[in-house]
């Protein structure tokens, strides 16, 4: 099996938009250069490509999906290849189940199907992760980061998520523009759902970011990877950050349950149990809607206390 990274490979044939394009990967090659794709943000089109390589590598009885007639697949076969995704773990399998809906749906829409067979498919839902990080978690990780100059943009990419919580993603492709020295502060437009969040920026961090500021502030993102690819300096992929950070996490001795993306909500987590209100806590957060926060409303004793200790103090005040 070859290596799930790099550019999806060309098919010999590239007659878009004639009766003969007949594989899967002829259809992804006419989308990648549709309008469709074209207008996608750069995130979400590495994001695809990523996705739909892995789908075209996975073999059907015997042969890789990519090079299968794209009218021939079946809602049986689109359920099997989902069923092999799912060993990979169900939120990974639902991303490649949704960008293969979005390149059938394209065919369909092109005319070159009449049937897109992995709408058909239901997906698995998973158990919502409950981890949550110790602050010593996140200090023995800044500790090991931080030791080595090569390894400490991934440290302050996960010190950022956690103080401001927000998304790993967003940290990572976070730039100077966002950060106002001068009133200490950060301004945050959201990738997910553009929602912008204006935050303080504590005084440790501040420091933190100053002194990063001295050491890559020529170019344009607050935590690229430390060497030029190129002579350009470029942030972390969204794939590969979460293996650079697992082995610092090793070598910080941490829990192998622990990932990147829990930061956010630790976080959010300790604000819900530090008593801040709902309304509060969405403007850090950058949710919507309320009901979006209230899956970090676990009971646990700190807010159980806190909710006692506020009615204990409220019946003694009447």
């Amino acid at each position: 099996m070859t290596q799930l990274s790099g550019p999806i490979p060309r098919s010999s044939n590239h007659l878009y938009g004639q009766h003969n394009m007949t594989t899967v990967l002829e259809i992804a090659e006419e989308y990648f250069s549709s309008h469709d794709f074209k207008n996608l943000r750069d995130e979400t089109k590495a994001s695809y490509q990523y996705f739909l390589r892995v789908a075209f590598e996975t073999e059907v009885d015997g042969t890789s999906l990519g090079s299968l007639n794209h009218a021939s697949i079946t809602t049986k076969q689109a359920k099997l290849v989902y069923d092999l995704w799912c060993d990979r773990g169900i939120p990974f399998a639902n991303h490649i189940m949704a960008t293969i809906r979005i390149l059938y749906n394209y065919a369909v829409r092109m005319e070159h199907c009449n049937l897109n067979p992995f709408s058909i498919v239901r997906r698995r839902s998973s158990t919502p992760r409950k981890v949550l990080w110790g602050r010593e978690d996140i200090q023995k990780l800044l500790d090991v980061a931080y030791s080595d100059f090569s390894t400490r943009n991934i440290g302050l990419i996960a010190h950022m998520a956690y103080a401001w919580c927000q998304r790993v993603g967003d940290m990572r492709l976070l730039t100077w523009d966002c950060i106002q020295f001068d009133k200490a502060r950060v301004h945050i437009e959201q990738s997910k759902r553009r929602a912008e969040v204006f935050l303080p920026i504590d005084d440790d961090l501040l420091d933190m970011l100053r002194q990063q500021h001295e050491d890559f502030g020529f170019q344009q993102w607050v935590a690229p990877r430390p060497k030029p690819i190129g002579g350009e300096y470029i942030p972390y992929s969204q794939y590969k950050l979460p293996l650079h950070a697992r082995k610092l996490m090793d070598e910080a001795g941490l829990s192998s349950e622990l990932r990147l993306s829990d930061l956010r909500r630790t976080g959010t987590t300790e604000m819900v149990e530090a008593g801040v209100g709902i309304g509060q806590i969405m403007s850090v957060t950058g949710h919507a809607n309320p009901q979006s926060v209230k899956p970090y409303m676990k009971n646990t004793y700190a807010s159980a206390n806190t909710a006692l200790t506020a009615r204990k103090i409220h019946g003694k005040s009447t």
